[in-house]
């Protein structure tokens, strides 16, 4: 589904359109709400987990929280399940303020990372389990768990015990035991942590497809970015309670909003640098060291000559190359020396110096059609305008906290 960006007030650079407030943006006709925040604040003692945080998720949208450790991603979930009550603020579910409601008078399921299945139960059992605590009809309930257990490609194995089941398997038992209510919302807290890697990718493309046809919102909180990207329809990165950044995957990693995003949301080379003159295409940026960065004009909206920023580019849009040759009219280039060059099977990773003082990244695709610059060797680095975005600098260090 198609999303505007959306960014909160005040914490996002005006380098990103905001056509909303506050996290909360224009629905389109038809378009309806199923989860909105007003102001939530949670805190611990002197403590502000969650920070005067206002949200809309609407309707049948895959939404993610995403943020390093104690950025607030799972407060923010438990206050929504009615696991937390908040300190300030209010919750509405379907438009129903719910700030008040215990978790069972609420219209929302929760899958947890340690799934919380019942050992002495088999699959069929342990999908039914709520529907015979609302005694709902024998056949109705026989029903829905066919139902449920064909979702989640696992009809053949409805007799066995949770013990014997994988990871991955005890997952989806999981999805259609919380599914099966026909909750107005699903909450999933980190739900792939205990999956190895090669299961996690697979399980993203599954609960993908599963919220597809169930057609349920989901709220996933995940401190990974990859599982953000991969599944979302929008996400929302958080820091220190607040939201930075909130959009389309596409649009949070191609244009980030801040530099604490910049560097969370994948591998970013980030220059500091001076704003100078721009028209109505295009701007220039002098970055340290006294290179011309260029950048489209729209991407400096709002921010005035000699301003102090940060132009990015990601590893994979940079082109490299011995030198040699000259860089193509218009793009972006610098020179540098190859530190590290690593073979990765997709690719080569390289890290250059450049005469600037900066480490850069720069990630090739393996197309076997070119000799791989090696260590010591002169580079060109080229890249167009438009895949270079631009940032204000943070007050704080943000590397510890990618870090978690």
């Amino acid at each position: 589904m198609s999303r505007e960006p959306v960014t909160t007030a005040g914490t996002v650079a005006a380098a990103v359109a905001d056509p909303g407030q506050n996290g909360v943006r224009p629905t389109s006709p038809g378009e309806t709400i199923d989860v909105h925040l007003e102001r939530v604040t949670k805190r611990f003692g002197d403590l502000a987990a969650v920070d005067d945080l206002t949200l809309d998720i609407s309707s049948g949208e895959f939404f993610s929280l995403l943020g390093p450790s104690g950025c607030g991603k799972t407060t923010t979930l438990r206050m929504i399940g009615g696991f937390e009550d908040p300190t300030a603020g209010q919750i509405f579910l379907g438009g129903q303020d719910v700030t008040l409601r215990p978790p069972y008078k609420r219209d929302v399921n929760t899958v947890f990372q340690s799934y919380a299945l019942f050992p002495h139960l088999d699959v069929a059992e342990n999908v039914a389990f709520g529907l015979k605590r609302k005694k709902v009809p024998k056949r109705e309930i026989e029903r829905r768990v066919d139902e449920m257990l064909a979702l989640v490609d696992l009809p053949q194995h409805r007799m066995r015990k949770a013990g014997q089941l994988s990871g991955g398997q005890q997952q989806r038992v999981a999805l259609a035991r919380a599914l099966v209510n026909h909750p107005k919302l699903l909450l999933l807290d980190e739900p792939m942590s205990a999956l190895d890697a090669k299961l996690r990718k697979q399980m993203q493309i599954e609960l993908k497809r599963i919220q597809t046809e169930v057609g349920i919102t989901f709220l996933y909180v995940t401190h990974d970015q990859e599982e953000a990207m991969t599944m979302s329809d929008r996400l929302a990165v958080m820091r220190d309670g607040r939201i930075e950044d909130l959009g389309s995957p596409e649009r949070v990693y191609e244009r980030p909003a801040t530099e604490f995003v910049a560097s969370f949301l994948g591998a970013s080379n980030l220059l500091a640098g001076t704003l100078g003159d721009h028209d109505a295409s295009v701007a220039s940026v002098e970055v340290e060291g006294g290179a011309v960065m260029t950048v489209p004009s729209d991407f400096v909206t709002g921010r005035s000559r000699g301003a102090r920023v940060k132009v990015g580019v990601r590893p994979e849009k940079i082109h490299i190359q011995v030198t040699g040759e000259d860089p193509d009219a218009g793009w972006n280039h610098l020179r540098a020396r190859v530190r590290v060059s690593t073979f990765t099977g997709v690719g080569n990773q390289y890290l250059v110096d450049t005469p600037l003082g900066t480490e850069l990244t720069v990630y090739a695709q393996n197309l076997g059609a070119a000799t791989a610059p090696r260590s010591g060797e002169e580079v060109l680095l080229t890249w167009r305008p438009e895949h270079t975005f631009v940032v204000e600098p943070s007050d704080t260090p943000v590397q510890n906290e990618e870090e978690q």
